[in-house]
């Protein structure tokens, strides 16, 4: 019941109200961080754009699909946590916020992302997994301290060749997308330490062998005929691994071995900045 009400209470604009779903939250945190996750809010109270250093402002599973432009007025922010909302596209008051280093924005029904976003040049974090994306948005591409990129579950069939200009990559999460073959651009990033393209299309996956900053591929759930070959140390987590020797030939026919291994996946938890 009080989960309605508040559901309710998030249309209505006066103070009683707003003070309803802050639960009283009327000065700046000392954590300098709010947590209105799971309230099934359809709007943001616009008092909390008034905590103008607030760092951490966490809205998951609401019911949000806007946002009101006094958010600017949160230029300290770092993290932003819109995941698990009904947007079909992203506030453009978001792109504002200069200071962001991660944002989420998963589970929600994006199809595109706005230019504006190349404003985020301090963003090292993105989740965008979850969405309706048929292709990764080019503007990523500029997002140049980018350390983290978490894509997957959206219908993605490639990868753009601007992406190796992120230099500062070092993880992409690309597990259940459209993918019929390696995408040819993470060749050409010898810095990335994990590859997950865990349940696609993939039939044949390239040597990764020459990639001296890979530690961890994640390839399981891919109608492949073959391992990716990668450098010594390196751990890979699908069919004939390292648990398990490669597909041997005999008589031209191919033994196929299947491991029960479960893939491992993207950490569940939100990280903060290091």
């Amino acid at each position: 019941m009080g989960n309605n009400l508040k559901a309710i209470l998030a249309f209505v604009p006066s103070n009683k109200c707003q003070k309803y779903l802050l639960e009283d939250l009327e000065e700046m945190p000392v954590d300098k961080m709010v947590d209105l996750s799971g309230r099934q809010m359809r709007r943001l109270p616009v008092h909390i754009c008034s905590f103008r250093e607030l760092v951490k402002l966490y809205l998951s599973d609401n019911n949000l699909n806007h946002l009101p432009p006094e958010l600017e007025q949160l230029q300290n922010l770092q993290i932003l946590a819109l995941d698990f909302n009904n947007f079909k596209a992203l506030p453009l008051v978001v792109c504002t916020l200069k200071q962001l280093c991660i944002l989420y924005l998963g589970n929600n029904k994006l199809c595109t992302l706005p230019l504006e976003l190349r404003f985020l040049q301090n963003l090292k974090t993105l989740w965008i997994e979850s969405n309706c994306l048929q292709y990764l948005p080019e503007v990523v591409c500029e997002l140049s301290l980018l350390k983290t990129l978490h894509a997957g579950s959206n219908a993605l069939r490639t990868l753009p060749p601007q992406l190796q200009c992120l230099q500062e990559l070092r993880t992409i999460w690309l597990s259940g997308n459209l993918l019929s073959e390696f995408p040819p651009v993470l060749l050409d990033m010898p810095f990335l330490e994990v590859i997950d393209v865990d349940r696609n299309s993939i039939q044949f996956f390239p040597s990764l062998a020459h990639l001296p900053g890979l530690k961890l591929v994640i390839y399981d759930h891919n109608p492949c005929r073959n391992a990716p070959k990668v450098a010594k140390g390196v751990r890979r987590v699908g069919r004939w691994s390292e648990e398990t020797p490669e597909p041997r030939k005999r008589s031209g026919a191919v033994i196929e071995i299947t491991l029960d291994e479960k893939p491992l996946l993207p950490p569940a938890l939100k990280t903060e900045p290091e």
